[in-house]
């Protein structure tokens, strides 16, 4: 048995083409690296994937636990806890996980000219696409850091900023002998207060007023400096996340269409789907087909 997707406590962000092509590809600050997938498959039993000739995005895995295997060239790799390995774009590969002991991973995709320069550098270190760190919970809290934030929306910040933690995260790999960083401080300015009481009520509705309410503003004050902040208004972002937590349950669930509309707390479905194909483009059953049938 193999498949691509369904293990117990897995996390993914496969982020919008729109949203890569808009915020990402023309952005002068990270167009040169930037992440298009990223996430964390815990015993991940029957994972595979094949990929020929390759995709347009470099691939990072980093195996915590258990095992698995890497064909990239012409040896077949085996890779432990420890273990991590890298494939440039337009590389033909194939990976997998052990049928008796399958590996947990965290993994990432991203592209753009520095990305695909990082990736050489480390193969170049290595002579291989395989390499061996230390175990460090500042890596994974540095890893976590990223998901989080583009967890939390797409906005210019969370985007931006996430993506400026890549190359320090990929740097832990390439120089794992160095790598330290200070815990940042916690904040706790209301923008980023009301995100989190927006992700506490994603199965229900919010009105401006009790977002407003809970950092303690006027509904017109919050509304403004919600956007200063974001770039979103405040029901805009929700709605952005509320579809994020959708695309999860297409990509990792059965669930009728109608039940992630009732998941995500929005009773009527045709209004969901529209509101869908409005922020990604295409609607979720186009969205449920393309994961299924893609190769990646």
């Amino acid at each position: 048995m193999r498949k691509k997707e369904g293990f117990n406590g897995q996390r993914a962000i496969m982020i919008p083409k729109k949203i890569l092509s808009v915020q990402c590809a023309k952005n002068d600050v990270i167009n040169e690296c930037y992440i298009t997938d990223i996430g964390y498959y815990p015993k991940a039993s029957h994972h595979y994937r094949k990929r020929n000739p390759g995709i347009d995005q470099n691939i990072l895995i980093y195996c915590v636990d258990g095992k698995g295997w890497l064909q990239c060239g012409d040896a077949e790799q085996n890779i432990t806890a420890g273990n991590f390995f890298i494939i440039p774009a337009f590389k033909p590969h194939a990976y997998g996980a052990d049928q008796n002991n399958p590996w947990t991973i965290y993994w990432l995709h991203f592209k753009g000219k520095i990305a695909n320069a990082m990736c050489f550098s480390l193969i170049t270190k290595l002579n291989s696409n395989r390499g061996m760190v230390k175990y460090s919970e500042q890596r994974i809290a540095f890893f976590d850091e990223m998901y989080s934030n583009l967890q939390r929306g797409y906005s210019h910040d969370h985007i931006v900023y996430a993506n400026l933690c890549l190359p320090h995260f990929f740097a832990s790999f390439r120089f794992d002998e160095k790598f330290d960083f200070s815990k940042t401080e916690v904040q706790t300015d209301a923008a980023t207060i009301a995100i989190d009481y927006m992700q506490q009520h994603l199965t229900g509705k919010l009105t401006l007023s009790e977002m407003a309410s809970h950092v303690n503003l006027s509904a017109s004050h919050f509304a403004a400096v919600f956007q200063k902040s974001t770039g979103f208004a405040p029901i805009e972002y929700f709605n952005h996340l509320k579809i994020q937590r959708a695309c999860q349950h297409l990509q990792f669930t059965q669930e009728r269409i109608k039940e992630v509309s009732a998941a995500v707390g929005i009773e009527d479905s045709y209004y969901f789907s529209r509101l869908f194909k409005k922020m990604i483009g295409i609607s979720p059953i186009q969205y449920r087909n393309k994961l299924r049938n893609a190769n990646s």
